[in-house]
């Protein structure tokens, strides 16, 4: 006897129904089925076979709003540019599409009101849930995070007592790392080129700076800090600005942009490296490996960093309940020829 024609819709794309009659089960198994609830071995081997016979598409608008979930996470970041972004953004993809999701990435510009307002979009779930990394950090970020509707990790510097989940690393113990190596080599008039200090990252660097130094009985010269901002062009604007007004024999930089920068200005100022100036870069991007000399750069484990906050936001989107956690990842200097000792 043959098979019993099947109904299709005005549109002619095959439903649920289409595939249970297809594979001769109920609508309410081929529906578990298709929205991975799960049935017998028997009956998932059927639906699926069934599906892909009559082309069934999940109508992904009406399983989100079913299920309220959309299949999407959020990744907002200062500058997608940023190779320490990228890394991060890499792993989170990654942990992300091994749960069947996807990831959308949003630039902030490091504004406070972008990254509150986007937050607060939150109210609408079009995500299931957010990671955020904030180079500034105030209370109505906190506000916001915590009053959002759908998950929210946060990667940087929070309170103790933050109640959201946070990933986090220790800039003041990778910038000391990075004081300690110089120190070893011999170098004792050692600047410091930094980012905007009413920023997280730039105030732990500023305050880990001061504290190494004085820890190795080096009298801090003023004259050997200089701020811009955390980019490749402010990074050799502020390293021209050092070299005005003082001789470092080695220089420490907030992050990889910043040393490449600054290893541009001492090259076209007739300094060689390291030789007449070591130089330290933070983040140790692919950036550090690319330059000539490659660069010494202390690692706060971008890509670590993302992979633990995907897997915390993932956890808490299956188990709101959860109480806040805490992820803490160890800083780590990778010396390369850009800070040998000089010969």
């Amino acid at each position: 006897m043959g098979r019993k024609r099947l109904q299709e819709p005005a549109d002619g794309r095959p439903t649920v129904h289409t595939v249970a009659a297809r594979a001769g089960v109920s609508i309410a198994s081929a529906s578990r089925v298709l929205n991975g609830v799960g049935g017998s071995p028997e009956t998932v081997r059927k639906v699926r076979a069934a599906a892909a016979e009559v082309g069934y598409v999940p109508n992904a608008i009406a399983r989100s709003l079913q299920s309220q979930r959309t299949g999407l996470v959020a990744l907002a970041v200062e500058d997608i540019g940023n190779p320490v972004y990228v890394e991060m953004m890499r792993a989170i993809e990654a942990v992300v599409a091994g749960s069947g999701r996807q990831l959308l990435v949003h630039a902030t510009g490091g504004r406070i009101d972008n990254e509150t307002a986007l937050l607060r979009r939150l109210a609408h779930r079009y995500v299931d849930g957010m990671i955020i990394s904030p180079i500034r950090v105030t209370a109505d970020h906190l506000a916001a995070v915590t009053d959002s509707p759908v998950p929210v990790v946060v990667v940087g510097q929070l309170a103790e007592d933050a109640p959201v989940d946070n990933v986090r690393t220790d800039s003041r113990t990778g910038i000391a790392l990075a004081v300690d190596h110089l120190v070893a080599t011999g170098r004792r008039r050692i600047g410091f080129v930094n980012g905007p200090l009413d920023t997280v990252p730039g105030a732990a660097r500023d305050a880990g700076f001061r504290a190494a130094l004085a820890r190795h009985g080096i009298t801090l010269d003023e004259n050997l800090v200089e701020i811009g901002d955390f980019q490749y062009a402010a990074g050799r604007a502020a390293t021209e600005r050092l070299l005005a007004r003082a001789a470092p024999d080695a220089l420490v930089c907030a992050n990889d942009l910043i040393a490449v920068g600054a290893l541009h200005t001492l090259l076209a100022h007739g300094r060689r490296v390291p030789t007449d100036v070591a130089l330290v870069g933070m983040d140790d991007t692919e950036l550090a490996r690319m330059m000539f000399p490659q660069l010494s750069s202390v690692s706060l484990g971008s890509a670590e960093r993302g992979r633990r906050a995907a897997e915390l936001l993932l956890q808490r989107i299956d188990d709101p309940s959860l109480p806040p956690r805490r992820a803490q990842v160890a800083p780590n200097l990778v010396v390369r020829a850009s800070s040998e000792v000089p010969t």
